[in-house]
């Protein structure tokens, strides 16, 4: 798989947590815990991510990603935190425009896509 590919691909993946934080949410409960969550390195991408050669992972584009990434599951745990102690309110609010996990996510995806761009 090509690296605009793999972008591409991790650019869905990583906007479905919008729907899985929703959900445990709206129920209280996941299949994840905050603590797996917080781990980028453990999600698809953050493997293919980390494991790319060393040469590449200095370039300013994966640098970037790779901090963004780190961001984003940062938020996304401390968001699913929330969620299954029954603080929706707080959750909603994380998720919400202008929220910490939003914004992470946001910032991600921006930053994959201009990424995505440059490798095309």
């Amino acid at each position: 798989m090509s690296t605009a590919d793999s972008i591409s691909t991790a650019i869905s993946a990583h906007g479905a947590w919008k729907r899985r934080l929703a959900d445990a949410i709206a129920n209280g409960r996941s299949e994840f815990t905050a603590a797996t969550v917080r781990a980028d390195r453990q999600c698809e991408f953050g493997c293919w991510l980390y494991g790319l050669p060393a040469g590449e992972q200095r370039k300013q584009e994966c640098v970037r990603v790779r901090e963004f990434h780190a961001k984003f599951h940062q938020e996304a745990a401390n968001t699913l935190a929330l969620a299954l102690a029954g603080k929706k309110a707080e959750a909603e609010r994380s998720m919400a425009l202008g929220g910490p996990f939003a914004v992470a996510s946001s910032a991600l995806t921006m930053a994959m896509m201009d990424w995505r761009q440059k490798v095309s």
